[in-house]
């Protein structure tokens, strides 16, 4: 079963890859605006596909990640000149960027490429280590150089084997519950860690975090757009924020309605997102949680204008009261439709079997190894 869905996984990245080969050489020779969009329409309709390939809720979820949410809308931004993929650099960059959650950090400029055109080699490698200081700097302060990094790392094994080998001894149900939301982030974050790292060492970039310690958010506005998934954060805010607000002519209330577009963005994708996991009809609770938090958020920006200089809340309520109510409504609309379809239970099934498949693959090696070097001492001897 592993080793067949290993193939359906290569073949969903090749088809990735071509995709974007084709977007790389032929679309981007059409003039950016509506002719080059048009001529992205296949790799849209590739890219929103591709995750039904696949069985695994794991593969499922990641290319859904990938290519259907981040890599659509970054090849939208790119049909009209803006985005990661703007300006064109190398292939492998554009692959890179195009398929990987990764976001390269502002302080790059834009026009990097052609200033290396007129740059000696040696100012072109003293700036790739510069930048790969950079990224491993900022990397190793996160993980390592702050309280929470170590207990991160600590703390992941413990919660896998307490959902894996003990999850019928975990009540009340918000225990558990509570379990998986430090899973999703655990996992997202290790995810793109990974990927990110793969990516600078492709690339030689300095590279942005994934997330910025939501847990020390102070207020919706602070949690979703400047601590959460950041790179989802930033491609909306390229993709839904910034147009909507450029188009509305009321500069005063153009914002309210982009934070309220955004979410419902947001929580369309999620839908897709978990239909693609679960293979279950949406029941719109998911996207109702981020309506919910897109209203807070407006109702927040709303009384801070109201209240400017007025009311302090301490740091310390403010913090509890935003984590709290991104929990507590979360424990009411996003984790009950994942709960009803079984898809934590199939998930932990699929961990386990990864797990096992895993240890099969080093066990083997280790097998290998061992009879290449007996083999190697008898002829010696």
């Amino acid at each position: 079963m592993m080793e067949g869905e290993i193939h359906k996984l290569i073949f969903v990245f090749t088809i990735n890859v071509v995709a974007l080969c084709y977007s790389y050489y032929i679309s981007s020779k059409l003039p950016k605006g509506i002719y080059r969009f048009i001529s992205l329409l296949p790799v849209f309709y590739l890219f929103t596909i591709l995750p039904l390939f696949l069985t695994s809720r794991f593969a499922s979820a990641a290319t859904n990640f990938f290519f259907t949410w981040l890599g659509n809308f970054k090849l939208i931004l790119f049909a009209f000149d803006h985005g990661p993929l703007y300006p064109m650099k190398s292939l492998i960059h554009f692959i890179t960027i195009g398929s990987l959650p990764v976001q390269i950090s502002k302080n790059i400029s834009h026009d990097r490429h052609e200033k290396g055109k007129s740059e000696s080699s040696q100012a072109q490698r003293q700036e790739h280590q510069g930048h790969s200081y950079s990224y491993m700097h900022k990397m190793f302060s996160y993980h390592l150089g702050t309280r929470m990094g170590p207990i991160k790392f600590l703390g992941f094994p413990i919660l896998i084997e307490l959902v894996c080998n003990h999850k019928q001894n975990l009540n009340p149900h918000y225990i558990l519950l509570s379990i998986y939301i430090m899973l999703i982030y655990f996992v997202v974050e290790y995810m793109v860690l990974v990927l990110n790292t793969v990516a600078w060492i492709v690339l030689g970039v300095d590279l942005d975090l994934p997330f910025n310690e939501p847990y020390l958010a102070t207020s919706l506005q602070d949690f979703w757009g400047r601590r959460w998934n950041l790179t989802v954060s930033n491609i909306l805010r390229h993709t839904i924020f910034k147009p909507i607000i450029n188009i509305f002519s009321n500069k005063d209330w153009a914002p309210f309605s982009a934070v309220m577009a955004s979410f419902l963005v947001s929580g369309l994708m999620h839908e897709l997102f978990f239909y693609y996991v679960t293979r279950v009809n949406p029941t719109w609770e998911i996207a109702s949680y981020f309506m919910l938090q897109g209203i807070c958020v407006v109702v927040e920006l709303l009384a801070k204008r109201a209240l400017a200089g007025t009311l302090v809340i301490p740091v310390a309520v403010s913090r509890l009261f935003t984590v709290g109510f991104v929990v507590v409504t979360s424990f009411w609309l996003f984790f009950p439709p994942l709960i009803r379809s079984n898809a934590d239970v199939k998930a932990i099934e699929e961990f386990k079997l990864l797990v096992y498949f895993a240890k099969t693959i080093v066990t083997k090696s280790l097998k290998c190894s061992k009879c290449l070097f007996m083999d190697s001492y008898c002829n010696v001897a």
